[in-house]
């Protein structure tokens, strides 16, 4: 028997961010407190089979040659149920039998993406009864569907930028009303799969002659696309915040910017997973301090109004004038040793592992169900 409290790590996924979650869950196996912490990991294939996997076998998963690692569709399959006891078991499946079968506390779901940071494996832990990291099924789904993330945040008087949204079925049925309503936006433009992540799928449009192309690309990855209006000359900056202890207001982490070194780029999926990027982060970002406060705030608020636990990450822009707007809200935000979340608190005072130890102390500490 062992006094750890015993972690189940879900990580890669069926979601186009399937690698971005392999390499976050090898940082965060090599990065745990072991005194504290027991992992068993069951990595998700791009197909959604469960396999269950070795801790230094996940530690091993690291980009190479610009090709990031993945989850293989062979090797042990992982069951999670629940014991005679009423304790949550994970265990190894051989035909008929479940070999293995170790008890787990929390989940820590390092899954990005469709199936992963949308709510539906937020709904199988609360179905089976298990504590998990982060924020609850409604708002895990609402958060990820930028255009109903929009809808909530302007709602409740959070400042978002002008967007126009593509529903699958407006698009099948009449394009050219959809190209209209996109239209009346100031370019440039961003067009964007509603529910994605990692900026995979985003095209960059500089008139309305590149609409339908970019459309088409979004809806490779989600057939609802929302096309935002681009801010000009505005400094892209992000705030992580940590879900207050017991009743305590959301906590907010130094702010960072992001700066793209050419001019007419943008924060893509390249340039925030691969080393030759040309990307800089600003940690703590040169701001003054009435705007560093005024984005804190926002960044509280929306943490707030979107009902998010656990941990988010709140991009804004900040506009030459002063003005604060916010892009959106991130669920489960990149969480590599390295990613903007983790180096956010670092400059707040919180090391890589305490900021996993936190995380999984709130999960433990917040009940099951309706709250």
């Amino acid at each position: 028997m062992t006094d750890r409290i015993r972690v189940a790590l879900f990580f890669g996924g069926q979601s186009a961010e399937h690698g971005v979650a392999c390499l976050t869950a090898a940082s965060v196996v090599e990065a745990i407190d072991t005194e504290r912490f027991d992992v068993v990991a069951v990595g998700i294939t791009r197909s959604g089979r469960w396999r269950r996997m070795g801790v230094d076998e996940v530690a091993a998963m690291k980009s190479l040659h610009g090709q990031l690692p993945s989850v293989g569709e062979d090797g042990l399959e992982a069951v999670l149920f629940v014991g005679d006891d009423g304790q949550r078991m994970i265990a190894t499946r051989q035909g008929e039998q479940l070999l293995e079968q170790q008890p787990v506390d929390v989940a820590l779901a390092l899954l990005h993406g469709p199936f992963g940071e949308d709510g539906t494996i937020q709904g199988l832990f609360e179905v089976m009864g298990l504590p998990y990291v982060g924020s609850g099924v409604t708002s895990s789904a609402v958060a990820m569907d930028k255009h109903l993330m929009k809808v909530q945040l302007s709602a409740a008087g959070v400042p978002v930028g002008p967007y126009s949204v593509i529903q699958p079925a407006e698009w099948l049925r009449d394009p050219a009303a959809c190209l209209d309503a996109a239209s009346s936006l100031h370019f440039p433009v961003f067009v964007k799969p509603a529910r994605g992540g990692s900026s995979i799928g985003i095209t960059k449009v500089d008139e309305p002659s590149g609409l339908t192309r970019a459309i088409e690309a979004a809806r490779e990855h989600d057939p609802k696309v929302i096309i935002e209006q681009g801010v000009m000359h505005a400094r892209e900056i992000e705030c992580a915040v940590l879900q207050g202890r017991g009743q305590g207001e959301p906590r907010t982490s130094p702010v960072g910017e992001i700066r793209m070194l050419s001019g007419d780029s943008f924060y893509d999926f390249d340039a925030k997973y691969l080393p030759e990027a040309q990307v800089a982060l600003d940690i703590p970002a040169e701001l003054d301090d009435d705007i560093v406060e005024k984005v804190q705030r926002l960044a509280s608020r929306t943490f707030t109004v979107m009902g998010a636990e656990g941990l988010a990450r709140v991009d804004t822009f900040v506009t030459d004038g002063g003005h604060v707007l916010v892009n959106e809200i991130n669920t489960m935000p990149g969480f590599t040793e390295f990613s903007m979340f983790p180096q956010l608190w670092r400059q707040g005072g919180l090391s890589y592992a305490e900021l996993i130890g936190e995380l999984i102390e709130l999960a433990l500490a917040r009940p099951i169900g309706l709250r």
